[in-house]
């Protein structure tokens, strides 16, 4: 077995998950919505499975979903892409994988920022690459020259950015950006950049590319998730947007994974791209409630709630009720008071922040509302009668 997946354990989601049905519990640790999509995204999808062409759609995607992806970035990044640098994948990580197959040999070394997405380790080490991890911690999570200048060497290849970020639902400032893509110009590096939160972002932001950055446009692999745009986790649609010398090289990765993606998936986010503004709108404002209501239950009630920009997802510092672990924490949270979080720890390798816990709120009312007073009730038990 290859030791690189072989020594791999269960995932925190999964273990947490698990815990979750055993004992019934509000379940705000995985990030999914509990809402099953816009309807008429899904009429389309439905309609193209029964009426459409069911065999394999063109590798690179179809014409029709390359082109509306185009459209959307420019109407919304102001990004100019042709639809030939656009590529449709079976979902975001597979693209992750696929251009980190293609982009780096063996020896060459991958930047990463923790806490970080638990795919990016055993990609980067299966295609051969070398991680080098920049930590980031509480309260801003950012980070600075000094840090980028530690990291970035002559072997350096690719550095993979993850923007707005998961886990801590930040959105990197743009002087932060500004960093990174001059380190990138300066040491000729490819910024793989996972942005698959870019519609999620609330209190009026707008997502800023690092594809947009001087000196950026034909060194970033940007990549985009349709699951995401429209908050069904399950459809794996990813968008891959590159210089054509990039994505020549990443479609050939691509042929050799999943080769192509459903159609009738393929439609209906093509579709669902060209969606007037107001949805998309509509769609940020319902999530930022939620943020709004989770974040003021657990305030009001006394938690220290950090300021969640973007992503499904807030996080609870818990270092102020005396918690020093906060693996032993969530397990204690789940079994003794029905809701499931994860800790923050599970996104490092090395040296983790083990006093923060991750919250989703991407749920319907009734679920926050449970979450918010069951551990409301956990502080109530700690302060006594």
């Amino acid at each position: 077995m290859n030791p690189i997946f072989a020594g791999l354990p269960t995932t925190i989601f999964e273990q947490m998950s698990a815990l979750a049905r055993q004992h019934g519990a509000v379940n705000l640790g995985q990030g999914f919505p509990d809402d099953p999509g816009p309807d008429d995204v899904r009429a389309v999808a439905a309609r193209a499975v029964v009426e459409g062409n069911n065999q394999y759609p063109p590798m690179m995607g179809l014409p029709s979903l390359r082109q509306a992806a185009a459209d959307h970035y420019r109407r919304w990044q102001g990004l100019e892409l042709d639809a030939s640098e656009l590529m449709v994948t079976s979902g975001a990580t597979e693209a992750l994988a696929g251009a980190l197959l293609a982009l780096i040999e063996p020896g060459d070394e991958v930047v990463l920022f923790a806490p970080l997405y638990d795919a990016y380790l055993p990609l980067v080490r299966r295609a051969g690459g070398v991680p080098v991890v920049v930590r980031l911690g509480p309260p801003d999570w950012r980070f600075d020259e000094a840090a980028l200048r530690a990291a970035f060497s002559p072997r350096t290849r690719v550095v993979v950015f993850n923007n707005p970020h998961n886990p801590t639902g930040t959105v990197t400032p743009d002087v932060d950006l500004a960093l990174l893509a001059r380190f990138c110009v300066e040491h000729d590096v490819i910024a793989l950049c996972d942005e698959v939160w870019e519609h999620v972002v609330f209190d009026g932001r707008r997502h800023r590319s690092m594809m947009s950055l001087p000196g950026m446009r034909d060194r970033t692999v940007k990549i985009g998730s349709a699951g995401k745009i429209f908050s069904m986790t399950g459809w794996k649609v990813g968008l891959v947007a590159a210089a054509p010398p990039i994505l020549s090289v990443l479609a050939k990765a691509h042929q050799f994974l999943t080769f192509t993606t459903p159609p009738c998936l393929q439609e209906a986010v093509a579709y669902g791209l060209g969606k007037d503004d107001a949805w998309f709108e509509a769609s940020r404002a319902a999530l930022q409630r939620s943020r709004d209501c989770l974040a003021g239950g657990l305030r009001a009630a006394g938690f220290t709630v950090y300021d969640s920009a973007g992503t499904y997802f807030l996080n609870l510092d818990i270092s102020a009720l005396g918690e020093t672990d906060d693996v032993a924490f969530c397990q204690r949270l789940v079994v003794e008071h029905g809701v499931a979080a994860i800790p923050i720890s599970a996104f490092y390798e090395a040296d983790p922040v083990r006093t923060v816990v991750r919250l989703c709120f991407a749920k319907r009312d009734e679920t926050v509302q449970t979450a918010i007073s069951r551990l409301a009730a956990l502080l109530d038990g700690r302060r006594g009668p």
